[in-house]
């Protein structure tokens, strides 16, 4: 992140926070705020009174939950697709901010965010590659190749993947509204306590669950290391910070891999480096390169 005057400003954007940050010439964050998530008009009015309140801006960049149009010669470019959060689909998020702003605005996923942020600063700093994999409310990924985040046709997801199914979780159909028992709709938050009525960190450490989800985690690495060939793959998420389901996720996936990879000495599978940190940080580095 460099600059030549003004402030960048960063929107991380959630299903139940926002969190907004500006970062000074010297790439630092002076300022950092969250706020809840609304309907869009009252959200984002609220982001845009507290960005005007901090000064000058020279660029913002937005790393939001999805699924979103990113291509800019798509006529629906900017706006939230089909998402279930009320109120949100359709809503021009690139159109309101650029109402009240006349600075360069990106856009990206909040995956994205957070894979651009942990590459450039984090657990990935200094290498090519990576992927960032949340495992909460969802499950989604963001990937990034040679420094740039990637994109096609849309943007990834890797929650919607079909696994094998663990031998003791036949019968449960999965949560997703959309294919039943993909990965999301397996090994999801939402998924976990509509199985076994709870979250994963409030089961007994010796409840099955945790076997059941770091299988699932593990087929999702696995595959990425074996599609993409990433350096490193972080996990991050709510569900991810249940003691001992990492250490869980590597040991099925040197069982799943069993010794195929030839890169798998060289693959690191970690927690995001840089905490709670990594989306906003994602938007600041949008924001730099709009």
């Amino acid at each position: 992140m460099t600059g030549n005057g003004g402030l960048l400003a960063g929107i991380e954007s959630g299903g139940t926070k926002f969190v907004l940050a500006v970062a000074n010439e010297a790439d630092a964050i002076v300022a950092r705020q969250t706020i809840a998530t609304r309907d869009p008009e009252t959200t984002l009015a609220e982001a845009a009174a507290w960005f005007a309140a901090r000064g000058r801006l020279r660029a913002l960049g937005i790393a939001s939950f999805g699924p979103l149009s990113l291509d800019p010669a798509d006529p629906q470019y900017g706006r939230v697709l089909a998402t279930p959060k009320p109120g949100w689909a359709g809503f021009d998020l690139v159109g309101f901010l650029r109402s009240r702003f006349d600075v360069p605005i990106a856009l990206d996923t909040d995956v994205n965010g957070a894979a651009v942020g942990e590459h450039r600063y984090g657990a990935g700093k200094g290498g090519g590659s990576l992927a960032y994999i949340t495992v909460g409310t969802g499950i989604g990924g963001g990937l990034v190749l040679d420094g740039k985040p990637v994109h096609g046709a849309a943007h990834p997801e890797f929650g919607h993947l079909f696994v094998p199914r663990h031998a003791r979780d036949q019968e449960f159909p999965g949560t997703c509204p959309h294919h039943g028992a993909c990965l999301e709709g397996l090994a999801s938050g939402p998924a976990i306590a509509a199985r076994w009525g709870e979250s994963l960190s409030g089961l007994p450490a010796d409840h099955p669950a945790h076997e059941i989800v770091a299988f699932y985690i593990a087929q999702l690495c696995h595959s990425v290391l074996a599609m993409t060939a990433v350096q490193t793959v972080v996990l991050g998420g709510g569900v991810m910070n249940t003691p001992g389901l990492l250490e869980g996720v590597k040991t099925n996936m040197a069982r799943i891999d069993n010794g195929y990879l030839p890169g798998a000495r060289k693959h690191v599978v970690t927690r995001p480096a840089l905490g709670d940190a990594s989306g906003i940080t994602g938007a600041l580095i949008l924001a730099s390169e709009a």
